[in-house]
């Protein structure tokens, strides 16, 4: 009997956090993702720390910063020597398995060389599924380097090939890492491809208040986007009532999260690649295990945080070169010196750094540095100042008011410490330039003011 428990990660591209119903979402969207997570741990306030497709994934897979991995933008693979959640699994006695989107080898856009795929024993995947595949055309290559094509809407294919491994490893313990590429846009269309009929279903409905304030694509992108999110829910109660049908569910774990959020082209000319929530915050819970009744965490939780905290609910040693901590120690209430907030990386748009309190949002830029070649900077400017309790939209930007001068400076100091623990030289901040702001009183610090 295996007593291990199984442990299989749920991993969406491109999701934004609102589009749940633990966090407020009125359309029903998600009642598997909100039943898992009421029953097992909603982090409430997940934060990934790279908006940015690649940078991400290799920060998940490693536990590491994208300035410690080296992959800090897109098209950077990651390094063949690098430490990954398959290698800890696979020493520990796990079957490992990938299925989906990789986005972290050199080469074409389909096939990943051995060497490249991070010590995943299964593979079923594309480097950049987004090009090999379509709504209704699914195409991935397996261990072999041959191109298969698995029929249905993606979502569902994908989801097939996810029970189909599960089956054939019921008396060995497994680690199952399946990359979605939905919710994300369909790039040589500029489009959001639902299944067939789920796009009437949603057009014209609910708008998050951020899109609706803010011109941009989401009008005429909302209504697919939130059908595919439909979708991938339901893929998630797929997944589930396969795990019931075989008797393993009480015996697996499940991470559910994404890599970055959706702006809709409001805040810059795409989709990600800015510090606002909208592109940094997403939905993450876990199920099973040691997370079963653990609640709603009320602290900040960075993308970093997840890789450790996995090889922790699995009894297996986190290795001292991931940079996040293990959440568990919250659910079980112990007195523990977390952070106060989220650090955030942001590159290709930018090379920009910002930090993510519950209250406070604050964001900095290098301005003569580009966001392709460089990955850090000595020297960055204030650029952004959000008061999330008063401006939970981030519409009011109070970078440089007289009024939260000491805020910034408290946060400055705080986003200064954040990146030399990430292993980055110390930078000099400049201050945005000083303005009055219409209609703010000064805003005092207290205890807990953060």
């Amino acid at each position: 009997m295996n007593k291990r428990p199984n442990v299989i990660v749920f991993f969406t591209d491109q999701q934004r956090w609102d589009t749940t119903g633990v966090h407020g979402n009125p359309l029903d969207l998600s009642p598997n993702f909100d039943r898992l997570a009421r029953q097992g741990s909603d982090v409430h306030y997940s934060i990934t720390c790279q908006p940015v497709c690649g940078p991400a994934r290799a920060c998940l897979q490693t536990g590491m910063y994208a300035t410690e991995t080296g992959c800090f933008r897109n098209g950077i693979a990651l390094p063949r020597e690098s430490r990954t959640l398959a290698h800890f699994f696979g020493e520990a006695g796990y079957d490992t398995a990938y299925i989906g989107k990789w986005h972290l080898a050199d080469g074409p856009h389909g096939p990943v060389e051995p060497e490249q795929r991070g010590g995943y024993d299964y593979w079923l995947a594309s480097n950049l599924l987004e090009f090999t595949s379509d709504a209704y055309d699914t195409v991935m290559y397996d261990g072999d380097g041959r191109a298969v094509k698995l029929p249905g809407y993606r979502v569902d294919a994908q989801t097939d090939a996810m029970i189909a491994y599960i089956n054939e490893h019921q008396d060995r313990p497994f680690f199952l890492f399946s990359s979605f590429i939905e919710p994300h846009h369909q790039n040589h269309r500029d489009d959001y491809p639902p299944p067939s009929g789920y796009l009437q279903r949603y057009r014209g409905r609910w708008m998050p208040p951020d899109l609706a304030a803010l011109v941009g694509s989401a009008q005429q992108h909302m209504a697919g986007y939130l059908g595919m999110i439909k979708r991938l829910d339901e893929a998630l109660g797929r997944l589930v009532d396969a795990l019931i049908s075989l008797d393993m569910l009480e015996n697996t774990i499940i991470l559910f999260t994404s890599d970055h959020g959706c702006h809709f082209k409001t805040r810059n000319a795409e989709y990600k690649r800015s510090p606002h929530d909208a592109s940094v915050r997403v939905p993450t819970m876990f199920y099973g295990g040691p997370f079963s009744g653990g609640g709603r965490l009320s602290q900040m939780v960075s993308l970093i945080d997840l890789p450790p905290t996995l090889l922790d609910a699995a009894g297996i040693h986190i290795p001292p070169e991931m940079q996040g901590r293990s959440i568990l120690p919250l659910l079980r209430g112990e007195s523990v010196d977390w952070p106060g907030e989220a650090f955030i990386q942001i590159s290709e748009s930018q090379v920009g750094r910002a930090i993510r309190s519950k209250r406070w949002k604050y964001a900095v830029t290098a301005p003569d540095k580009d966001g392709w070649q460089d990955a850090a900077s000595d020297a960055y400017v204030e650029t952004e100042l959000y008061d999330l309790l008063a401006d939970p939209e981030e519409l009011h930007n109070r970078a440089g008011c007289e009024s939260h001068r000491q805020v910034a400076d408290v946060l400055r100091s705080r986003l200064i410490r954040r990146m030399i623990e990430a292993g980055e030289d110390e930078p000099v901040i400049e201050p945005a330039p000083m303005r009055q702001c219409q209609g703010q009183l000064s805003v005092e610090i207290e205890e807990g003011w953060l």
